[in-house]
């Protein structure tokens, strides 16, 4: 493989309106053009021999029910487990109770 100049080519791609626009979004967040963003992210990418995809971590709306009514039982006290310092106690208890 030759080694890397400073040359720079152009590269398109295509996105979707809304992606285009949160990438521009996010880019300005971070006071850098979003090519410069997308470049880094190549060179990350082939540097480390991986590509490494997240998500935010988002709940459902079935999750974000559970939640609601979480915080409501608790609120009510109620569905609450006792607090332990410890697993042996835990475990005590649960065999107590099976």
């Amino acid at each position: 493989m030759s080694k890397a100049t400073t040359k720079s080519t152009s590269m398109n791609i295509r996105l979707d309106e809304e992606t285009r626009y949160k990438l521009q979004i996010f880019a300005d967040k971070l006071g850098i053009p979003a090519t410069t963003l997308a470049a880094a992210n190549i060179k990350q990418m082939l540097r480390a021999g991986e590509v490494r995809l997240t998500t935010t971590l988002e709940p459902t709306p079935h999750l974000e029910k559970i939640m609601r009514q979480a915080d409501v039982d608790i609120k009510a006290g109620k569905n609450i487990s006792k607090a332990y310092d410890n697993a042996d106690d835990f475990f005590s208890d649960l065999d107590k109770n099976i």
